[in-house]
């Protein structure tokens, strides 16, 4: 698809603005320099191929052409959304989560910031901020998924089991019609960011639930606990031995069942 084409694709979404990249570094990094150049709200960064994509933690996202979907839409935060930038995580998870619902794939959201089918990897999200002092200036919402079998890293490459959506889906889905789909969620739950019902079906979507897991904060020792769901700002509550409940905030976390 040409760039023409993609932008006739999304012609219909209210974006503000669309830079359609056949080979681009970083999505991201491309979308935090435009914003820094004024982008308004609702610009959108399409990248066809990142040849160095980022994830969360310094780790690389593998984008090869053709077989993923690797977009950084840019948010101008206002009202209770600079309250609660770290929700936008969440939104982009569960705006997943409800696309695939409408292609009869179950997903679930494996804190803070992947979505998983079958309990293995098949997307990433990757939340980054323009501060102007104490004050969020914008918000780059990068999200990468694997929709075809060659999006997926080779074994050596990872450190959580991985998949694509077609492998895992019952019936066929066009990328293209794929992603329509998914901005449209976006649009659609932004609204209701830090709202009960967002909130709600957030902690509803949670993967590993009731089972224990690792969590590594940067202590030492990883937290060791029952994933027990999430608090009310989006952070994560653990249920540790002895009856003791810990709140685990977003950072530089991860984390892995046992």
């Amino acid at each position: 698809m040409d760039e023409t084409a993609f932008c006739t694709l999304l012609s219909d979404l209210p974006l503000s603005g669309l830079r359609y990249f056949e080979q681009v570094g970083s999505s991201n990094d491309a979308a935090l320099a435009w914003a820094a150049d004024r982008a308004p709200d609702l610009s959108l960064v399409y990248a066809e191929e990142q040849t160095s994509g980022r994830g969360r933690m310094g780790r690389t996202w593998f984008t090869p052409p053709g077989a993923a979907l690797a977009f950084s839409l840019i948010l101008r935060p206002v009202g209770i959304e600079r309250e609660n930038i770290g929700l936008f995580s969440g939104l982009g998870a569960l705006a997943l989560v409800a696309t695939l619902k409408k292609y009869g794939v179950t997903a679930q959201v494996k804190w803070p910031n992947d979505v998983l089918i079958n309990r293995k990897k098949i997307a990433g999200i990757l939340v980054e901020t323009a501060w102007m002092g104490a004050e969020a200036e914008s918000v780059v919402l990068g999200m990468g998924i694997n929709v075809a079998p060659e999006s997926v890293p080779p074994p050596e490459a990872l450190n959580f089991p991985a998949a694509c959506i077609l492998s895992e889906a019952p019936l066929p889905i066009e990328r293209f019609d794929l992603l329509h789909t998914l901005l449209s969620e976006l649009i659609a739950w932004r609204p209701r960011l830090a709202s009960d019902a967002f909130l709600h079906a957030w902690d509803q979507a949670l993967a590993f639930r009731g089972e224990t897991v690792q969590v590594w904060t940067g202590e030492a020792e990883p937290l060791v606990g029952q994933v027990a769901g999430l608090e009310t700002d989006g952070s994560l509550r653990l249920s540790l031995s002895g009856g003791e409940t810990r709140r685990v905030r977003f950072g530089e976390v991860h984390l892995r069942p046992l």
